[in-house]
């Protein structure tokens, strides 16, 4: 089943319920719903016991239908047989019997069985969460309440799929910040780049010391992002943007051990009002950025006085020390400026070397042909837009959120319409960030004012998890290291929540299979 056009698939409209997200609220500590499996060992529920002994004690699959029959209630006297399935290794792989379970259980409840099977099947298994998939869909619902939403027969053996579970383990100690964290870019598997309100832009290794400090910037920065993604660890080349309406570029080394202030080499000058948004393109040779001022501009990361890009405009010290060694630095001026949007740019992400995406607070998501500057595609979402990302099945799809609780995913391959694809509804205010997983095309990480960080799969309408660890608006997040979310808030804070599993292989294959 292709989970990107079958029609009906979610129901997106869905408040998250008790059997919604996995809570994560104090520092050390993971509050959810699966920390109810008992510790091992434990016995398996009577149900699956007995099936597991004998199958022909288990009555028919019948009996769970006559259950949906009375108008889906729960009945914890019905049973659904069902067989559990998984492509996870060899330790975690459950008998292939099929078994009666009740009709009315969870997702915790059948997470509790998997792991009294693999329990008696191996004793030195450790009790772990697992989430179910059915036909591609993760179950969210008690079991018959499922299968009666979907339509399936229960007539069958039916095949749970399991996976482990996409949640936080851990809370990492915050870092805190002088004012409220705007930025953040975790696509360094070393370091973390956040930017403040305090007009500096900090770089934090292994997410608990401040190695650089970046000052320059004269109000606050509003967008920050690495630009070597992909080069040697000792050298970092980093962008910011800042209400100051300028962009600065960094380079420096990594190889020290206290906080070193770093100024900037070059200063990006052009826009009138703000500068809201920065992306950095594939080739990593130019910059686009998005402002206040509605235009989008094109920037050179390189160039020399003799390029006709930058000219000199000062000699400045390196360091707060008057002794210690002189830059060049050299301002830069636009190669070319894109018009179109009315209102601030309020997000930019450039996933094709010819190719831009930006949002806005006109309302709309526009993509722009990188040679000729112009706009190629227009849609409009009917609410302001703070955030942008490009992701899922060969990031050819857009999510955004803006100025309503509501996570917006489109795909634009599909001709003919300008309705998303998918739409998640479980934040309570302003949408602030929206990032892709960089490696699973199901998952994506969404920030709120409403001070939470929610974890998504395009398989479910609910959130996988949802992360409280922030005592005020969220006003940015990122992935970090394929298994680690950070943010950062107008608490002051960056904070780290870490020990996300995601299983790219089997993701992949599966969507490749279909």
């Amino acid at each position: 089943m292709d989970i990107f056009s079958s029609p009906g698939r979610l129901c997106l409209e869905r408040a998250v319920t008790a059997t919604g997200p996995h809570i994560l609220q104090n520092p050390n500590q993971i509050n959810s719903p699966f920390e109810t499996l008992p510790k091992p060992p434990f016995p398996l529920p009577a149900a699956a016991a007995a099936a597991a002994s004998s199958s022909s004690s288990s009555p028919p699959a019948s009996a769970a239908s006559a259950a949906m029959d009375s108008g889906g209630a729960s009945d914890p006297s019905r049973q659904v047989r069902v067989r559990f399935v998984t492509k996870l290794p060899a330790p975690l792989r459950a008998p292939p019997t099929s078994i009666a379970v009740p009709a009315d259980l969870t997702r915790m409840g059948l997470s509790e069985i998997v792991n009294s099977l693999l329990l008696a099947a191996s004793p030195d298994h450790q009790a772990q969460p697992f989430d179910f998939l059915v036909d591609g869909e993760l179950v969210r619902l008690p079991l018959q309440e499922f299968l009666l939403a979907k339509g399936i027969s229960v007539e069958r053996v039916l095949e749970l799929e399991y996976v482990k579970a996409v949640a936080p383990r851990k809370q990492e100690d915050p870092c805190p910040h002088d004012d409220w964290v705007s930025a953040v870019d975790g696509s360094n598997p070393s370091f973390i780049l956040t930017g403040c309100y305090d007009g500096l832009a900090r770089i934090w290794r292994d997410a608990s010391e401040c190695t650089h400090i970046l000052e320059g910037h004269s109000d606050g920065i509003t967008s920050a992002s690495f630009i070597n993604k992909g080069e040697t660890e000792d050298r970092l080349h980093v962008v910011t943007a800042s209400k100051d309406r300028s962009l600065r570029l960094f380079k420096f080394d990594t190889s020290v051990s206290i906080p070193k202030q770093i100024g900037a080499y070059k200063i990006l000058r052009g826009h009138t009002s703000s500068v809201q948004s920065v992306a950095v393109d594939p080739s990593t040779n130019m910059i686009c950025s998005g402002s206040w001022d509605n235009s989008i501009k094109l920037w050179s990361v390189e160039g020399s006085e003799e390029d006709g890009d930058t000219v000199s405009v000062k000699k400045r010290r390196t360091n707060s020390d008057s002794s210690g060694p002189e830059e060049s630095q050299f301002e830069g001026s636009a190669t070319s400026t894109f018009l179109g949007h009315t209102q601030c740019v309020s997000a930019v992400t450039w996933p094709e070397r010819q190719t831009i995406y930006s949002a806005s607070w006109d309302h709309s998501v526009r993509l722009w042909d990188v040679q000729t500057g112009k706009e190629t595609w227009n849609m409009v979402s009917g609410k302001a837009l703070n955030c942008l990302d490009c992701g899922g099945e060969s990031s050819s799809l857009i999510a955004a959120g803006g100025s309503d609780p509501v996570l917006r995913v489109w795909d634009p391959r599909k001709p003919g319409t300008l309705a998303p694809i998918f739409q998640f509804s479980s934040h309570k205010s302003w949408i602030s960030a929206c990032k892709w997983h960089p490696s699973s095309w199901f998952h994506l990480v969404s920030s709120s004012f409403d001070g939470k960080v929610m974890l998504w799969d395009l398989r479910t309408a609910w959130p996988l998890a949802s992360v409280e660890s922030h005592k005020d608006k969220v006003l940015c997040a990122d992935w970090w290291k394929g298994d680690s979310v950070i943010s950062g808030g107008a608490d002051s804070k960056l904070c780290i929540a870490s020990g996300i599993e995601i299983i790219v292989e089997a993701v992949m294959l599966e969507v490749t299979a279909r």
